[in-house]
C-alpha cells in the first residue's frame, strides 16, 4: 500500500491513547512490589508489557514510521508526568495536609529512576518496533506470532538491561541485579506469548477495518526523523 494515502483513524488514534495509557500507569505503580508465584516483582509487569503487544499491533499495522511517532508521543507523556510529579511533590503544603509522606511514598521519582525508565522505553520499543518491522519483510507477511514474540525477544530484552542497570547499578549487588534482569525479562516474554492469540485478533480484525498492511520497504529507520518517507 502507498503510505502516503494513510490517514489518521480513529482505530488508529485508540491505539495510540492505549499505548501511552498503559506506559504512564505502568510508571505510576512500579513502586508496589507484588509477589507473583513467590517471586516479588514490581506491579508495573501487568501492564507494561501491554505497551509492547500495542507497539506491535501499531507497527504490524500500520509499519515502523507511525509506530515511531507513537513512541515519541508516549516518552514525551512520561517526561512530562514524571516532571509533574517531581513538582507537585516540592509543592508547599498546608499544616492540616497529613499525606505528604504517603504522597510521596506514592509519586516520588527520584531523577535516576526517570532517566532509567525513558532510556530503558526508549531503547527497548525502537529495538522491538524495528525487528518487527524487518522479521515481517523478511518472511513476506507469514507467521505473525514469529515476528512479535520476536521482537518482544530482543526489545524487552534491552528494556529490561538498561532499566536495572541504569536504575540499581552500584546500590545492589551483581547477584541481586542478574535475578532481577532474568526474572522480569523472562515473564515479560511468556506474557507476550500467552497474549500471541489476542494479538493475533486484533491484528486481523484492525487490518479488515483499516483497509491497510503496511510493509516497510525503503523506510528510513533513523529513530530521530519524524516525518513520513514519501
Amino acid at each position: 500500500m502507498d503510505r502516503s494515502k494513510q490517514e489518521i483513524s480513529p482505530i488508529f488514534l485508540l491505539l495510540t491513547c492505549l499505548f501511552v495509557t498503559c506506559l504512564l500507569i505502568s510508571n505510576i505503580i512500579a513502586g508496589k512490589i507484588a509477589q507473583f508465584f513467590g517471586q516479588p516483582l514490581p506491579a508495573a509487569v501487568i501492564v507494561f508489557p501491554l505497551a509492547y503487544i500495542f507497539g506491535d499491533v501499531l507497527t504490524e499495522v500500520y509499519g515502523y514510521e507511525r509506530a515511531r511517532l507513537v513512541i515519541w508521543i508516549g516518552f514525551a507523556a512520561n517526561l512530562l508526568m514524571s516532571a509533574l510529579f517531581m513538582i507537585t511533590i516540592r509543592l508547599p503544603y498546608p499544616d492540616f495536609w497529613k499525606n505528604q509522606a504517603a504522597y510521596t511514598a506514592v509519586l516520588g521519582l527520584t531523577p535516576r529512576l526517570v532517566l532509567a525508565s525513558s532510556v530503558g522505553y526508549w531503547g527497548g520499543e525502537f529495538a522491538n518496533s524495528f525487528v518487527l518491522s524487518q522479521i515481517k519483510i523478511l518472511t513476506k507477511g507469514r507467521w505473525l506470532w514469529l515476528r512479535t514474540i520476536g521482537s518482544t525477544i530482543v526489545g524487552e530484552g534491552v528494556d529490561t538491561l538498561l532499566f536495572i542497570v541504569l536504575a540499581f547499578s552500584g546500590s545492589l549487588p551483581l547477584t541481586v541485579l542478574d535475578g532481577m534482569i532474568l526474572v522480569q525479562y523472562l515473564w515479560k516474554v511468556a506474557y507476550e506469548i500467552i497474549a500471541t492469540p489476542l494479538t493475533y485478533m486484533a491484528v486481523g480484525w484492525i487490518k479488515r477495518k483499516e483497509e491497510i498492511d503496511v510493509f516497510d520497504y525503503q523506510v528510513n529507520y533513523n529513530p530521530f526523523r519524524l516525518e513520513d518517507s514519501q
